[in-house]
């Protein structure tokens, strides 16, 4: 698809048909929260250590999760209650609350220097002075993990950053999420923390959301822009949304120093749909591994009261 930066375009998803998605994602929000809190019920720190042990499951991610999503039972944990840095998981945070707001979602938002990243300093390919429609920078924010467009959705906000800040932890407590903090819209900074238990509701009540599940699965995004290039490709910062013998409705990746590599999904995986928490993996392709390596565990029918796949 194609999109301006500029003038935008007309092939985006009429207001009313948003604001009908928000409201079934709010209406399924308290039954994905009520199902993460079965998790977290069903799984005690000797749960989680016994799990670990008998398992057979070997991963490289320091805290880890895999839940039934149908009916919140744990299938495997490890150190599930470990409080850390998340990076840009953050940004599923992000998405709900500006959808939540119920902002216009083809109106313009300017990319300006407040929006750079003077914590990490990391790079960006989209330009100081570019204007994009709120929902290009969701896009963007979601699949690519663009850092100015997540943070100039946080800045737009009604009451600006420190509002959508208090947006964010309100929205998270209203989940449960009781082991959870957020101080910006990106998740550069590092007192973003959470923990794979929370994390799970947090990707139960995104996956609620149609446009969020769909732009975070989508593969490639080609962006026209002034200025620069005639086209830029964009890609999900997840291998394997394009890969065909994966089946994910949601996922979301993250990486800073302090966090490490990090993945969340939901995946149907041996016919049954799963919330994966992967964090501090400690390279790169590790997190894609774990995630391989947990998938290939459930085909196999190591879980108890799951068929194996021919």
């Amino acid at each position: 698809m194609r999109l301006n930066w500029v003038v935008g375009c007309a092939c985006f998803i009429a207001s009313a048909t948003i604001a009908g998605e928000i409201g079934q994602a709010q209406s399924q929000t308290d039954q994905a929260g009520g199902i993460a809190l079965q998790a977290e019920a069903s799984l005690t720190n000797e749960d989680t250590r016994a799990a670990y042990r008998h398992s057979g499951l070997n991963l490289l991610s320091s805290s880890a999760i895999v839940v039934d999503q149908k009916t919140g039972r744990t299938l495997f944990g490890k150190n599930t209650d470990a409080r850390m840095p998340i990076a840009s998981i953050t940004k599923l945070m992000t998405a709900m609350v500006v959808l939540d707001a119920q902002l216009p979602l083809d109106e313009k938002i300017v990319i300006s220097n407040e929006d750079r990243d003077s914590l990490k300093g990391t790079h960006s390919r989209i330009k100081v002075g570019t204007k994009m429609s709120r929902q290009l920078a969701l896009q963007l924010a979601l699949m690519s993990s663009e850092n100015r467009a997540a943070a100039a959705l946080g800045r737009d906000y009604p009451g600006g950053l420190p509002a959508f800040v208090v947006a964010m932890n309100r929205k998270a407590a209203s989940l449960g999420m009781s082991h959870t903090q957020f101080v910006d819209s990106t998740g550069l900074n590092s007192n973003n923390v959470s923990t794979a238990l929370d994390l799970v509701k947090m990707v139960n009540a995104a996956y609620a959301y149609p446009l969020i599940s769909e732009m975070t699965t989508t593969g490639f995004y080609d962006v026209e822009m002034r200025g620069g290039p005639r086209r830029v490709q964009f890609k999900n910062t997840n291998m394997l949304v394009r890969n065909k013998t994966w089946e994910i409705g949601l996922s979301k990746t993250g990486f800073i120093n302090e966090a490490g590599h990090c993945l969340v999904m939901q995946a149907n995986i041996a016919n049954r749909p799963m919330v994966i928490v992967l964090l501090d993996s400690w390279g790169k392709l590790s997190r894609v591994g774990d995630a391989q390596r947990i998938k290939k565990w459930i085909k196999e029918a190591r879980v108890p009261g799951t068929a194996s796949a021919s």
